[in-house]
């Protein structure tokens, strides 16, 4: 890996997510859109059901934007023949698959941001713990997206396929993550699944940021994300293809 020829490749990622501006809402005002939606059906809810449910969505919007904007863009890359041309220079897989996950992750600085003023600020989502920590779990999950997105682009041929991944990777994740049944509260047998999918740790601890417990408490769940992250990135490393057969 070359830190020069990795921030050439972050700063052709941002130069092209600049000129396309539907991707860059997409990544932007999607999740905040969402959000707003989701305070909007609960307005009249009695309970707080809002402030109980959003802290979750929060991690997920962001992984699924993330996840669905990653592996198509990279996928495109390789049946467009742009990532066979880098990869003929100096270029190397991980300077790409890194460049992309800085890039992404970038982005995901500012989507999570704006997610989160949204939330607490117009939207009044009650949160008992520091809003900063909320901010950078946010912008955890979004990598954690990025990353599995990396990874998953290298088993898709076309951008139908690539988006295919959506409901075999993601959906799972939403239904056993927590934000519909407490997992300790599932089947033992979907517990014991849910505690290997990584959106479970980042849904456990928005939820506990939300609730006030301390940073401590929390540290573990951010380990695990974070080992996931890193995972999906050597992962897309490793398997990262020139061309789609």
């Amino acid at each position: 890996m070359t830190p020069r020829i990795t921030l050439a490749v972050t700063t052709r990622v941002l130069t092209q997510l600049r000129r396309d501006h539907r991707t860059l809402a997409l990544l932007l005002v999607m999740p905040c859109v969402l959000m707003a939606l989701l305070a909007w059906i609960f307005a009249d809810a009695p309970g707080g059901v809002f402030d109980r449910i959003a802290p979750g969505l929060l991690a997920l919007f962001p992984f699924t934007v993330m996840f669905l904007v990653t592996s198509v863009t990279t996928l495109r890359e390789r049946t467009s023949g742009t990532l066979e041309r880098l990869l003929a220079m100096p270029t190397g897989r991980l300077d790409f698959i890194l460049g992309y996950a800085l890039a992404f992750g970038l982005i995901a600085c500012v989507q999570a941001a704006l997610a989160v003023a949204l939330s607490v600020g117009a939207l009044g989502l009650d949160v008992a713990g520091s809003v900063w920590v909320l901010g950078v779990i946010a912008v955890l999950d979004a990598v954690l997206g990025t990353a599995l997105g990396l990874f998953v682009s290298a088993f898709a041929r076309t951008e139908f396929q690539a988006v295919q991944f959506l409901p075999a990777l993601v959906i799972p994740q939403m239904l056993l993550c927590g934000l519909l049944v407490a997992r300790d509260q599932l089947p033992r047998v979907l517990e014991l699944v849910s505690d290997v999918l990584p959106l479970s740790y980042a849904v456990d601890a928005m939820t506990a940021v939300s609730r006030g417990e301390a940073i401590s408490d929390i540290v573990s769940d951010l380990a695990v994300v974070s080992v996931f992250v890193v995972g999906f990135v050597g992962l897309g490393a490793l398997t990262l293809r020139r061309r789609t057969a």
